[in-house]
């Protein structure tokens, strides 16, 4: 139960702030007041060495990745501000809420990192019993895909299985929107709104089984007083990113929770919708799952 935004540019790097403005990126950072169980980043930027050039270590990449997690909430970090102004051709940043009886340990910090990729997640996949499916150990996974996660938790086994499908040579998008096929076949009902990054490319998916509001997002949100926010509480957004000509150059998309307003550009994503965007070339496409 987590907030997520990301970004992916034509090559060039561009920070957060940048990307948002910095009004926006303060109303996000202050959804952590809600979303407080800790948060993380996944940055992937154009080096500013030549790449793969040899400098009696290996060769120098042709990317560079900068990898944060914490338990400590966005809002109380002085390292989200670093992040906030550091900048990236893509990007994924990630506000969590724990799901239930998951525990609030290190391991279970998301953005998950694998061979490469980079993974998040908004949901809880539990039966309507509300067993999660880390208790569930007839569910198939590759053990060895999930220990390379580093997690314990719902999202950490959805990642092992996006990790799978990839294995096996499908595309990103394709492995995610399989991975949910399976997930699907027994947990119906659950969310598995995500995020994953790639050295290529951000794919985005909004997938949810559940389209009212969760009652103890309702609740907690009203404590807060920003009960307005949680009526979309599943919703995503994607607004493209313009350059000073105006000339789209990438794709920020966003969970709710601060002000996106369709008259600054932003589009709402439809239930079992997934974006793709290249973060070399800046375009994008989408499509059902």
């Amino acid at each position: 139960m987590c907030r997520l935004l990301g970004y992916a540019t034509d090559g060039r790097n561009l920070s957060l702030e940048e990307v948002l403005g910095h009004e926006a990126v303060v109303e996000f950072r202050e959804i952590s007041r809600i979303h407080n169980d800790g948060w993380g980043a996944a940055l992937l930027a154009a080096t500013q060495d030549e790449p793969f050039s040899k400098d009696g270590g290996a060769p120098s990449p042709e990317t560079e990745n900068r990898y944060y997690r914490s338990t400590v909430e966005a809002a109380l970090d002085p390292a989200f501000e670093a992040f906030a102004r550091q900048p990236a051709r893509g990007a994924i940043f990630h506000l969590r809420l724990a799901s239930s009886n998951i525990p609030l340990i290190m391991e279970n910090q998301q953005p998950f990192y694998s061979s490469g990729i980079a993974f998040s997640h908004n949901g809880d996949i539990s039966d309507d019993d509300g067993r999660n499916i880390v208790q569930n150990s007839d569910f198939p996974i590759d053990k060895e895909l999930f220990l390379s996660t580093g997690g314990k938790s719902d999202t950490a086994m959805y990642f092992s299985i996006v990790l799978q499908e990839l294995s096996e040579g499908y595309p990103l998008e394709q492995a995610v929107s399989q991975a949910i096929g399976k997930l699907r076949k027994v947990y119906p009902k659950s969310s598995y709104n995500c995020l994953i990054q790639s050295r290529d490319q951000l794919v985005c998916v909004r997938a949810s089984g559940r389209v009212e509001i969760p009652p103890r997002i309702s609740e907690i949100y009203k404590e807060y007083g920003v009960e307005k926010h949680a009526l979309d509480y599943r919703a995503i957004r994607y607004r493209e990113i313009k350059d000073k000509q105006d000339k789209q150059v990438g794709v920020v998309v966003s969970s709710s929770g601060y002000t996106q307003r369709a008259e600054d550009g932003w589009v709402e994503l439809q239930n079992n919708e997934l974006i793709s965007i290249s973060n070399r070339t800046g375009e994008y496409s989408i499509r059902s799952l």
